[in-house]
């Protein structure tokens, strides 16, 4: 078996300078943020001043948000590591010839902070002989289970419970249990996949001292600190991980990358997305709470802050659980995080099923962000679009997609996701 190293170089996009740390220092603390009932105007300042040209929403809201986020939501993303990927197997006979797999094992801190493995499917032909889009996602469950290859290595970490798991350790039996990845479909649409299973990142446990946070806490400390990144945040940082093998990968075009992820994942998908420009659409699927609805919510069916921070205390840092039960305080809603991501295209696909995660409140964090695109000389959704029919994508850069199912991926889904991305990856 033949391997390769690369050195990935650092992005300077993705590097928090030491004064946006260091202003987090200036914030109030959470019993002194104003209650603000209404969402936030994405185009207003902390200080109330308003942004009214690009330079002022790149060079200072942008900036501000991104610290704002951090500070009172998901924690402080650690450092992009110097990241040596070493090809550990390639094989270019799947699906009949139709796709090559490849495994790769990403260096991503000192010796013994954990690797990460990222599964790549690639076209062996596309149809204008470019190399292909890719969408790069985590998965749940490892990735022996995307699909029935026995040439693909079990993890050797923490497992949640599941088909062909037993003492929280993967095994043989779990390959190819996962029905959320249409491996060969995609690859029939031109489409590169490339998957890293989550908990490789951080184990989805409640220990916040496992998995790369021990090695990336920004505090400096010794126990995971109050304020750095939790999982939400660690999931997305392993995330640009992968973005950083993919734009050195000549099989996949390193100007479209997808970013994809459902629920939890989703969540994570839209703050890497948000945070880092080499992503060129977004695809967080039924991210709800803490993702893609609001807040603030409407909807008496959607979760809410405090029972998302109950159940899952890992995911976001303490003045978020601070802020539980007054969200009003909250000095940003998540369309603001959908406005990071301005002007590249992004997707809020939903099942009506799935009240949970509050489909309609998505729609309207769409619509909440779209000033922001605005600005920045893209449609993003026409000023008339109501709530569509169901199993209608509508929108442009901002777009949005509902139908009757239950909080899942299938087959039907990826054609929905792959549909955005051929229309809006020029």
């Amino acid at each position: 078996m033949n391997a390769r190293r690369l050195l990935l170089a650092l992005s300077p996009a993705l590097l928090l300078s030491f004064a946006t740390f260091a202003a987090a220092a200036d914030l109030p603390p959470v019993e002194n943020l104003p209650a603000v009932a209404e969402l936030p105007d994405p185009l207003k300042m902390f200080d109330g001043t308003p942004v009214e040209t690009k330079e002022q929403w790149e060079t200072r809201r942008k900036p501000e948000l991104k610290t704002l986020f951090q500070h009172y939501m998901y924690g402080y993303l650690g450092d992009a590591p110097k990241v040596t990927a070493t090809e550990i197997s390639k094989h270019d006979d799947l699906f009949g010839g139709k796709a090559t797999m490849k495994q790769v094992t990403l260096t991503v801190g000192p010796p013994e902070c954990p690797k990460l493995d990222l599964l790549l499917f690639v076209p062996n032909k596309t149809k204008d002989n470019r190399p292909a889009p890719v969408v790069l996602g985590l998965n749940f469950t490892g990735n022996h289970t995307v699909l029935d290859d026995k040439r693909i290595v079990l993890p050797k970490g923490w497992m949640r419970d599941g088909p062909g798991v037993e003492n929280h350790r993967a095994t043989e039996a779990g390959r190819g249990t996962s029905k959320a990845w249409s491996i060969e479909h995609i690859i029939d649409r031109g489409y590169a996949v490339a998957t890293i299973y989550y908990g490789d990142i951080l184990p989805d446990n409640n220990d916040l001292n496992g998995g790369v946070l021990p090695y990336f806490r920004k505090s400096g400390g010794q126990e995971h600190g109050p304020l750095d990144m939790h999982a939400i945040a660690a999931w997305a940082w392993g995330l640009h991980r992968g973005v950083d093998y993919l734009v050195t990968d000549k099989e996949v075009d390193p100007k479209r990358i997808v970013v994809f992820g459902h629920s939890r994942n989703g969540k994570a998908a839209l703050v890497a997305g948000a945070f880092d420009e080499r992503i060129a659409a977004v695809i967080p699927h039924q991210a709800g709470c803490g993702g893609t609805a609001p807040s603030r919510r409407k909807n008496p069916k959607g979760e809410t802050v405090t029972i998302i921070n109950k159940n899952f205390p890992h995911w976001f840092n303490a003045n978020f659980k601070k802020l539980s039960g007054q969200e009003e305080k909250i000095p940003f809603d998540q369309h603001c995080l959908v406005a990071l991501c301005a002007p590249r295209p992004v997707l809020l696909s939903n099942g009506d099923q799935d009240q949970w995660a509050d489909p309609p409140g998505q729609f309207d964090m769409l619509v909440a962000a779209r000033p922001v695109y605005r600005l920045l000389g893209v449609t993003g959704m026409p000023d008339d679009l109501k709530q569509p029919e169901p199993g209608k994508l509508v929108g442009d850069q901002l777009c949005y997609f509902v139908d009757g199912s239950k909080h899942v991926v299938d087959q039907h889904y990826w054609d929905v996701f792959l549909d955005f991305a051929d229309k809006t990856l020029k």
